[in-house]
């Protein structure tokens, strides 16, 4: 598939959330660090508020991060904007919540977009009702950063939504295709057909390796690249790197050593 999305370094050392060991997670201040450490790839999530605007967070509930209730899909962006952001995040070492009362905000995606315009980007859908499809390509569009995305979900209603409208964005395999790759694994099966063009995986999923040297190279055979999340270890990146991942999706693991 052509895209700008798989123009980058490769392996692909991908902050996840942004630099959210060191900042709050899928907020401004967190882009910008990995932005400014010279980060190629940041991955981030979105919800779409009451009124249809695009914006960046991890859950569909603001208490864990801003240590309040709120649901994004019952607010409008201006109501989002009293939410703390910052307020739970706690400063690596338990030196408190350096955060709380900055004025740190979920921020909407073109904000993120705009600060970040030569980044590459994992955005991951996270609600799949009502669907947020058109508006997020309408903002993908407006920053005329088409080529420069990898859209992906767990859900498989978003991503066949995405290959839909936009088929020359590349996406990930949702849970259900991920299952069926694995199930492809063993000898005897047929070859497996994959309709995304990542695999994004986790090391193991309840003591069953994923990221293994087989299922890296079955992925290969099949065309696809292999993400592994959420790594900050550097010695597993390295393991990892060494089987043939092709990216690394991490809070904190920037060093440029891991590329070299």
């Amino acid at each position: 598939m052509k895209s700008e999305f798989f123009a980058g370094p490769h392996p692909r050392i991908i902050a996840h959330r942004g630099a959210s060991a060191a900042f709050p997670e899928n907020t401004m201040p967190a882009f910008a660090a990995a932005a400014d450490l010279g980060v190629a790839y940041i991955e981030l999530d979105v919800h779409m508020t009451r009124e249809g605007r695009i914006v960046v967070a991890h859950d569909e509930n603001l208490e864990r991060v801003a240590g309040r209730p709120g649901m994004i899909a019952e607010l409008t962006f201006d109501e989002l904007g009293r939410y703390d952001a910052g307020y739970n995040f706690e400063a690596p070492g338990g030196a408190g919540f350096p955060f709380r009362g900055a004025g740190v905000r979920v921020p909407e995606l073109a904000e993120v977009f705009d600060r970040c315009a030569r980044q590459r980007f994992i955005i991951e859908i996270k609600q799949s009702s009502p669907s947020l499809t058109e508006r997020l390509l309408a903002a993908i569009e407006r920053a005329g950063m088409i080529e420069r995305v990898l859209i992906a979900s767990e859900h498989q209603k978003p991503i066949d939504e995405i290959r839909a409208a936009a088929p020359l964005i590349p996406t990930n395999l949702p849970s259900l295709e991920t299952g069926e790759f694995f199930r492809t694994m063993p000898s005897g099966a047929d070859p497996y057909l994959p309709r995304g063009a990542a695999l994004q995986i986790p090391p193991e999923y309840h003591g069953w390796k994923l990221a293994t040297a087989e299922s890296v190279a079955a992925a290969h055979r099949a065309g696809l690249e292999v993400h592994v999340w959420t790594v900050n270890d550097a010695a597993e990146m390295r393991a990892l790197l060494q089987i043939g991942v092709d990216g690394i999706i991490t809070d904190s693991g920037f060093s440029h050593r891991l590329q070299d």
